[in-house]
């Protein structure tokens, strides 16, 4: 059992129903034992599966801080609970091998990393550290659609780091709500005209399938790039 004061995660924001929480993913041999006690056997191949130590550490800890929420939120023990996946990957929660009417959503980059929680499966949330790149544009060639090149291509410097880690993290986030992977092609789509000049929130339709509407946030801060999407009036499980 992980004291309040062990925590490595807290409440970070809420949206809708959506809880999203922080996850300090700084190195800490105590924490990261504990969390890795926390795997099952099936990750924890996965863990050892890892070269690096960071992509290791993010993994164990990040999957142990869903664990122990979801068993929470479920009433559930954390042994009684393990991980199916759909079609193109996307993971969901199970109980005793019956899926959980939770859904969920995990990113991590760098020493951060956020948790989504809903009561559906239609939620996706991205976090990214900047990182200044040589060819940011070049880049963007290969993600953005014509308009959010153009808005990449406006800035220079710092501004333009920020900007290309923010649509990024937006469009990550709509990837990840839909769940169908990047067999979608990201520059088949943009974002919402208001949120390229500078808006926090819109409201967002798929070109391939516009009847269903996605809310899109951006949580960007000073420490990183973070974004949360989530379809509105989504379905309760199951689907």
């Amino acid at each position: 059992m992980i004291r309040p004061d062990e925590r490595w995660w807290s409440p970070w924001r809420e949206s809708n129903g959506v809880i999203v929480l922080h996850v300090d993913l700084s190195p800490d041999s105590e924490r990261e034992a504990r969390a890795h006690a926390l795997l099952d056997d099936e990750e924890k191949q996965r863990w050892c599966g890892f070269v690096a130590e960071r992509p290791r550490r993010q993994f164990a800890l990040c999957r142990a801080a869903l664990r122990l929420n979801l068993a929470e939120r479920l009433g559930c023990s954390n042994g009684g609970l393990s991980f199916g996946y759909q079609e193109h990957g996307k993971p969901f929660a199970r109980v005793k091998g019956t899926p959980a009417s939770i859904g969920f959503n995990v990113s991590h980059s760098g020493k951060h990393g956020l948790i989504a929680l809903a009561d559906h499966s239609y939620v996706g949330v991205d976090v990214e550290e900047r990182v200044a790149r040589r060819d940011l544009d070049g880049i963007g060639k290969m993600v953005y659609g014509l308009a959010e090149r153009q808005s990449l291509s406006a800035v220079e410097g710092a501004r333009k780091v920020h900007r290309f880690f923010r649509l990024w993290s937006l469009k990550e986030a709509l990837i990840k709500a839909l769940g169908t992977g990047f067999t979608l092609n990201p520059t088949g789509f943009e974002v919402p005209g208001a949120m390229l000049h500078g808006g926090r929130s819109g409201v967002f339709r798929f070109p391939h399938a516009p009847s269903a509407t996605w809310w899109l946030g951006d949580l960007g801060e000073p420490r990183f790039a973070a974004a949360i999407a989530y379809k509105l009036s989504a379905p309760p499980f199951p689907d």
